[in-house]
């Protein structure tokens, strides 16, 4: 039997961490032509909740509504593969802006961003992976060794319980680690982790042999 969804407050107060213990944005906001935050630019991401945690959000704070396309500058198309492309129990939404920021009533997805749990071929989760398309923009990904040990151990608390308790969670990044192996063994190129016990290391996407960088 698939147990509910935690209470959203609780979630939140347990996975607060900065994920470097500084403004990590005051260094990107600069290189940004619309001079914010990369990762709080529609342009560039777009934050998915849960039903339930739009259902909190917007009971307890005015900053979230539903995104529109026209808020990110992209086609008819475009939208429409962003949706298909977000699983079934999220929702697509937006904020009033960085400069408008409400750090307590940030979604799930800020505050785990830029970062999402991979898991092997036998659905064990042993790390933090990203998309190689941030890299360019994103300064954490460029130093992933300022990533805070407390961040480190939040993310990995929320993610042992919500992929325990959500079968559709789990199966969402089971796809994402997936399709990352597929595309790694397709350039080449190893896949690279933050271990969940701390640490750099590589995956081989053949055999996901985990080769330790430190």
């Amino acid at each position: 039997m698939t147990a509910p969804l935690p209470d959203i407050a609780a979630l939140y107060a347990a996975f607060d961490a900065p994920v470097v213990p500084f403004d990590c944005g005051a260094l990107c906001a600069p290189n940004n032509p619309r001079g914010v935050p990369f990762c709080c630019d529609l342009h560039w991401a777009v934050p998915a909740a849960f039903h339930h945690e739009w259902d909190y959000l917007r009971a307890h704070t005015d900053l979230w509504h539903e995104w529109a396309p026209v808020e990110s500058g992209i086609t008819p198309d475009e939208a429409v593969e962003l949706q298909e492309d977000t699983p079934g129990h999220m929702c697509l939404l937006a904020c009033q802006g960085a400069q408008h920021c409400q750090r307590g009533f940030r979604a799930l997805s800020c505050r785990q961003f830029p970062f999402f749990p991979y898991l092997t071929s036998e659905m064990d989760f042993i790390g933090l992976a990203y998309d190689e398309r941030f890299v360019a923009d994103c300064w954490v990904l460029q130093h992933l060794d300022q990533v805070s040990d407390t961040y480190l151990r939040q993310f990995v608390a929320l993610y042992d319980r919500l992929l325990a308790d959500w079968p559709a969670e789990l199966t969402a990044y089971y796809l994402a680690s997936q399709e990352m192996r597929e595309d790694s063994e397709e350039t080449g190129k190893p896949i690279t982790l933050l271990h969940r016990e701390g640490g750099i290391v590589y995956i081989d996407p053949a055999t996901e042999e985990i080769i330790s960088l430190d």
